[in-house]
């Protein structure tokens, strides 16, 4: 069993169960689709809660806690301490994490929470509002878009973006059956929006013998090399490792 296979067993399949359970036919179309928009507006619309009072937040692998030490201090080293710090969370479905990262960043930083499923997006929406959660910066901006990620060009200019955070996303295409040249393009798209000294965070449950060489080939432009990829273990939940796989351009892209 290759690397990526088991810690799709373990991981992946713990998750999608314990959410829907009692949706059979939903669980064999998330492993196999994983990539296409319809299968999350299904999963968005057959798990979520109807009314904005009893909503859940849905979070793949982990919340914002467990990522805060590496998400944070980013903001304290951009080249720019006085702008508004272009963040993205990146596939963002139901999780918390870019809502949290407003919440708590003590500089001032435009969240934006991106998903190809507009049923997600409309769902936070309507959360956002009803809890009016306030940022620890008042110059602070949170939204949400329906956005489809291997088209990232389309909602920003080339070097606008200082962080991208990737929770799951890319896991999500590279185990799908028509999911790797998406994650690839993806990557690509990350590349050319983010600001040079900026990062793209990818959480994985994926062992870096499998996720590093792909990045590593990934990143390459015309074969050259475009990036630096580093990781660090984020921890062990549940008997399963996550990792933080941090990818930075050479050159603005």
């Amino acid at each position: 069993m290759s690397p990526l296979s088991k810690s799709w067993s373990l991981s992946g399949m713990r998750v999608i169960s314990a959410c829907i359970r009692h949706h059979s036919s939903l669980t064999t179309e998330l492993i196999e689709n994983m990539d296409k928009k319809a299968t999350w507006d299904r999963f968005y619309t057959e798990t979520s809660s109807k009314s904005p009072a009893t909503f859940n937040n849905f979070e793949w692998f982990f919340g914002f806690d467990s990522v805060r030490e590496f998400i944070m201090p980013l903001f304290q080293t951009t080249s720019h301490p006085d702008a508004l710090l272009q963040v993205l969370d990146m596939g963002c479905g139901t999780s918390a994490l870019g809502p949290s990262i407003y919440k708590h960043s003590p500089v001032p930083v435009r969240v934006t929470c991106a998903d190809i499923s507009p049923i997600a997006v409309r769902l936070m929406r309507e959360h956002v509002q009803a809890k009016e959660i306030q940022p620890h910066n008042p110059s602070s901006r949170l939204e949400f878009v329906e956005l489809d990620c291997t088209q990232l060009d389309k909602h920003y200019d080339p070097s606008s973006v200082d962080l991208i955070v990737d929770k799951g996303t890319t896991d999500a295409l590279l185990r799908s059956k028509e999911g790797k040249g998406k994650a690839g393009l993806v990557l690509q798209q990350c590349l050319r929006v983010l600001r040079s000294s900026g990062s793209l965070l990818q959480f994985s449950d994926e062992d870096p013998d499998a996720r590093l060489p792909w990045l590593e080939v990934a990143a390459q432009d015309l074969g050259s090399v475009v990036a630096d990829v580093a990781v660090q273990e984020v921890g062990e939940l549940k008997g399963v490792w996550y990792y933080c796989y941090q990818v930075t351009p050479r050159n603005s892209v």
